[in-house]
């Protein structure tokens, strides 16, 4: 059985040989991108031309040390490929993202690009979401106003995401909810009736979003699930 960090990488590996030269890339956010990132790096070095647009500032920054060249989304006309992880992804490819805080850039990016690529190891695959808790971005102006609404709403726990003994904070200032649902039985309706609570910025649900998932497996088989 091959660790984690292995099953990862070879994932990651598969992921760069989709990208063609001359291709706008999409980088995701969290430990799985991060391996595409190394990856797409080393493929760079060999020669490969590319433009990345990165998915946060903590992915920017990583992206600038290997060596990748940068673009911004105001900044090119379309994006090509975007490569991301996912916290869950169930059988209609619908996922879960958020885990890493970089939902709204990542929704964005993956809204912007010709495919959307999602890579991850088999744990990730389930029956239905909603046992990893679903961020939902909030603006910090009356946070708590809308913790309630969605604790009453669904009857669920909703805790504000801390890091390091203090309120965890977005990119672009926000504040993140994580909503302990259990299972969702209507993804797109949930999606949905979350963005319309006033103060909500986005929530972590992409559904029919996924042009395909790449999956690894700890016997080292690797697996494409396409929509």
């Amino acid at each position: 059985m091959l660790p984690a960090a292995e099953i990862k990488q070879n994932v990651a590996d598969y992921a760069t040989q989709l990208i063609q030269p001359g291709m706008t890339v999409g980088i995701g956010t969290g430990t799985t991108a991060t391996f595409f990132i190394k990856a797409l790096a080393l493929r760079v070095k060999q020669g490969l031309r590319c433009v990345c647009v990165p998915t946060s500032t903590e992915v920017k920054l990583l992206a600038e040390k290997l060596g990748l060249t940068l673009t911004t989304l105001n900044d090119v006309s379309k994006i090509d490929i975007d490569i991301d992880g996912a916290d869950e992804i169930d059988p209609q490819l619908c996922l879960i993202k958020g885990g890493g805080g970089a939902l709204l850039q990542e929704k964005m990016v993956a809204a912007a690009s010709k495919q959307f690529i999602v890579i991850a190891d088999s744990s990730k695959m389930v029956k239905q979401l909603g046992s990893f808790a679903l961020p939902v971005e909030v603006i910090p102006f009356g946070w708590k106003q809308v913790q309630q609404h969605i604790t009453s709403l669904f009857n669920i726990s909703v805790i504000l995401r801390s890091k390091n003994d203090s309120v965890f904070v977005t990119d672009h200032g926000h504040y993140i909810l994580d909503a302990s649902f259990g299972h969702i039985n209507h993804p797109d309706q949930l999606c949905k009736e979350l963005n319309n609570i006033p103060g909500v910025v986005e929530n972590g649900l992409f559904i029919e979003m996924a042009n395909s998932v790449i999956i690894g497996f700890d016997d080292g088989r690797i697996k494409e699930i396409k929509k």
